[in-house]
């Protein structure tokens, strides 16, 4: 679904951060991204959502050349892909459902074709009580359920998750950790950058290990 073939990325003139990165996110699969904190883990991720381009290397997304992408091709690849943001990124005027709705409303659906979804995915999440509640009355926990369930809503081929547990007591991390196992049981391929061995551990799950700008993969 997602191929890197000699990728390098560099920031202005500096030297790369990323070196020679070959690797790919197979359909349906399940993996890792960890490495050292400045190991280039969120450079990575936003070249996987396209939000940052490489410096040199081919990078094929759903079998289109990013390279060759023009902008208006970017929202529809984009769409499949979600993304949960270690910061949450929740709108703090907007409820719980609305933080949901909103890549939905933001196409310019009409409501009434999408509620039910909507609401069924809050309460798969398990914020159905917490549905019309403001970010600011949200623990970390239910924040962080709370854009698990945005970046669904497109229902994506690719979820790619930042730290997700990093805010988190490690009994709900486990929970959060079942969501994500639960997606993928469904046919996601998740990629989950994380610092915590405890949660990897868990799971047999390939890993994509980052340092000094090159990747190792242990499958």
């Amino acid at each position: 679904m997602i191929r890197f073939e000699n990728v390098g990325l560099r920031y202005d003139m500096g030297p790369e951060v990323l070196r020679d990165l070959t690797f790919e996110i197979r359909r349906q699969s399940f993996q890792f991204l960890t490495g050292p904190s400045g190991a280039g883990k969120t450079s990575l991720l936003r070249m996987l959502f396209l939000a940052l381009r490489p410096t040199r290397g081919l990078i094929t997304v759903l079998g289109r050349d990013v390279a060759t992408l023009s902008r208006k091709d970017l929202p529809s690849i984009r769409r499949r892909i979600g993304v949960v943001f270690q910061d949450f990124r929740l709108l703090d005027h907007m409820t719980t459902y609305e933080n949901v709705a909103l890549p939905l409303r933001v196409r310019g659906k009409e409501e009434r074709e999408y509620r039910q979804d909507v609401v069924d995915l809050i309460k798969w999440v398990g914020l159905g009580e917490r549905l019309n509640a403001l970010p600011i009355v949200l623990s970390g926990g239910e924040k962080q359920r709370a854009a698990i369930a945005r970046a669904l809503i497109d229902q994506p081929d690719v979820l790619l998750a930042d730290e997700p547990t990093g805010n988190v007591d490690a009994p709900l991390a486990r929970r959060l950790l079942r969501l994500f196992l639960e997606l993928n049981r469904s046919g996601t391929a998740v990629v989950i950058a994380t610092h915590d061995l405890g949660l990897m551990e868990q799971v047999d799950a390939r890993r994509l290990v980052l340092a000094d700008g090159r990747l190792e993969i242990y499958d």
